[in-house]
């Protein structure tokens, strides 16, 4: 049997009303970022094979697989079914689209509680936006410098072809 219920209570439910509209309005914010992404990410890998089968640069098709690379990791970001992926009202990852969106929804509501302005607001925002930008630059330190140790393990010794 199906229930059908429009009580107000059930806008408080963790799979009511308003959580179906925000997961509907960020899976098309996704959407349109994911064609974006697509609409980049085809002339960026076709001009990096074309590179790579002119002009050598290491391993063969070095420049198309780190374009691959970034491609995935922009696709890990967007998470477009991460509706699908909360469990506990917490998100499984740091960088996603439904992280930052969570993270401002929370400043935004904390600040709009709290009688705020929109300067406070904005400088809210501003706040966490910036600590997202400081973690991703570390990580992204990080993931630089395991990549540079991995090429120095398999490049050839000094002399070797």
């Amino acid at each position: 049997m199906i229930e059908a219920s429009s009580s107000p209570s059930d806008d408080n439910e963790p799979r009511g009303r308003w959580p179906f509209i925000r997961d509907v309005l960020v899976l098309q914010l996704k959407l349109l970022m994911g064609n974006l992404h697509n609409f980049v990410l085809i002339p960026a890998t076709m001009g990096a094979a074309a590179l790579d089968l002119v002009f050598k640069s290491g391993r063969h098709g070095a420049r198309f697989y780190r374009v691959l690379d970034w491609g995935r990791r922009a696709e890990e970001a967007i998470n477009l079914y991460g509706a699908l992926d909360r469990r506990d009202g917490e998100l499984k990852r740091d960088f996603t689209v439904d992280t930052v969106v969570s993270r401002l929804e929370d400043v935004i509501i904390r600040v709009y509680e709290n009688g705020g302005t929109a300067a406070n607001l904005k400088a809210a925002v501003d706040q966490v936006l910036d600590r997202l930008h400081e973690k991703s630059d570390q990580a992204s330190e990080r993931t630089h410098q395991a990549a540079q140790q991995g090429l120095d393990k398999v490049k050839p010794p000094d002399g070797e072809a």
